[in-house]
C-alpha cells in the first residue's frame, strides 16, 4: 500500500469534511422551516459521525490530521459564500440550489472514499473493524435524497410560478387552503 498517497488522500477528505459540515450547517439554518432543513438536520449529524469515523480510520493507520489543510478548507468555505445569488443581501432560491449541488458533490466524493477504503480493508487488517458497507449505503441514501431535494429546489427557482414543480418544496396556495 502506498502509505504516503493514502495519507494525502484521507487528509484531503478530512479537509473537505470541514467545508461540507459548514455548508450543511448554514443551509440547515437557512431552511429551518422546510423539507430541506428537515433533511439537513439529520444529514449534518451524519456528517459529524462520518468525520469522526474518518478520524478513527486515520488513527488506525497512524495518520495525523493536516491542520494546515483543515484551516485552508475552512477559509475556502467562507470565501465560497461570496457569490451572487440574485439578491443583494440574504438568501435566495438560487442559494438553496447551489448549496444542495455542493452537498451532492461532497457526498459523491465521500461515497467514493468509503468504497476505496472498503477495497483497501481487504488488504489491510487495520481497516477491518470499520463497517464501510454501511457507510456506503448511508451515503447512497443521502445522495438520492439530496438529488431529489436539488431537483425540487431547481424547479422552484427556475420555473415560472404555478408551472407545477413536480417535487414542490412549499405548498401552493390551493394546497394550503385544502389543509
Amino acid at each position: 500500500m502506498n502509505v504516503a498517497l493514502l495519507r494525502i488522500y484521507l487528509n484531503d477528505h478530512l479537509a473537505g469534511s470541514i467545508g461540507g459540515l459548514e455548508l450543511a450547517r448554514r443551509a440547515k439554518a437557512e431552511n429551518a422551516d422546510n423539507a430541506v432543513g428537515e433533511f439537513l438536520e439529520t444529514f449534518h449529524q451524519e456528517l459529524m459521525e462520518d468525520r469522526a469515523i474518518l478520524l478513527s480510520v486515520m488513527s488506525a493507520l497512524g495518520f495525523k490530521p493536516d491542520m494546515l489543510k483543515q484551516g485552508a478548507a475552512w477559509v475556502a468555505e467562507k470565501l465560497g459564500r461570496l457569490k451572487l445569488n440574485g439578491q443583494l443581501l440574504g438568501y435566495s432560491p438560487l442559494s438553496r440550489v447551489v448549496e444542495l449541488e455542493g452537498l451532492c458533490l461532497g457526498t459523491e466524493g465521500r461515497l467514493s472514499m468509503w468504497r476505496t477504503l472498503r477495497r483497501l480493508s481487504r488488504k489491510d487488517e487495520r481497516l477491518g473493524r470499520f463497517d464501510f458497507s454501511s457507510l456506503i449505503a448511508r451515503a447512497e441514501h443521502q445522495r438520492r435524497t439530496l438529488e431529489r431535494l436539488r431537483q425540487q429546489c431547481s424547479d422552484e427557482a427556475f420555473l415560472e410560478p404555478g408551472a407545477g414543480s413536480v417535487l414542490r418544496l412549499t405548498p401552493s396556495p390551493s394546497e394550503r387552503e385544502a389543509h
